[in-house]
C-alpha cells in the first residue's frame, strides 16, 4: 500500500476513533467536550506514528534475484559511498557467502544501492534454508533478514 495512503489512513483512523469534533476540541449535541490537552495529545500521537512510519521506510532493505545460475543480492537505502557488508547465512548461522562492497547511486533503487553476485548456485528446489543480510558501516544499521534458499552445486 502507498506510504502516503497508509499515513493518511493512520491519521484518519486516529481522528475517527476520537471523533472529529472531539479531536478539534468542540462539543456536539449529547457529547462531552474533549479537553484541548487531549486533542493536542491525540494530534502528537498521530504525528509521531507518521514520523515513525517514515523512518521505517528509509531503513536498508534487500531483495534477491537469479542471473547466470547464481543468487544475486541487492538492496537500497544504504549510505551512498559507504561500505556495506553483505552476507548470506544458513539458518544455523553458518556463513555461505559474505563480502564488502560500496553503496552507489542507482536510477531505480533508492538511496545508496548495492548489487552483489554471490557464488551460490540458483535457482534450486526447496524452501528457504538461510537468509541474506547487509550492514551499513556508516550508520551501523543492519537490514532486516531476507529468507533465501541456499543451493549446493553438485558437479
Amino acid at each position: 500500500m502507498n506510504h502516503h495512503l497508509r499515513t493518511l489512513l493512520g491519521v484518519t483512523a486516529a481522528i475517527a476513533a476520537l471523533g472529529a469534533p472531539a479531536a478539534l476540541g468542540t462539543a456536539t449535541a449529547g457529547a462531552a467536550t474533549a479537553p484541548a490537552a487531549s486533542a493536542a495529545s491525540a494530534a502528537s500521537t498521530a504525528s509521531a506514528a507518521s514520523v515513525a512510519d517514515v523512518s521505517r521506510q528509509n531503513q536498508p532493505f534487500l531483495f534477491t534475484y537469479t542471473f547466470a545460475g547464481h543468487l544475486k543480492v541487492a538492496g537500497g537505502y544504504f549510505t551512498t559511498g559507504g561500505r556495506v557488508f553483505v552476507t548470506v547465512k544458513y539458518t544455523t548461522g553458518r556463513s555461505a557467502f559474505s563480502t564488502w562492497t560500496t553503496a552507489r547511486p542507482h536510477p531505480i533503487t533508492p538511496g545508496g544501492a548495492v548489487y552483489v553476485d554471490t557464488t551460490i548456485a540458483a535457482p534450486c528446489a526447496g524452501g528457504p534454508n538461510g537468509y541474506a543480510r547487509a550492514y551499513d558501516a556508516v550508520t551501523r544499521t543492519w537490514s532486516p533478514r531476507l529468507p533465501v534458499t541456499i543451493c549446493q552445486r553438485i558437479d
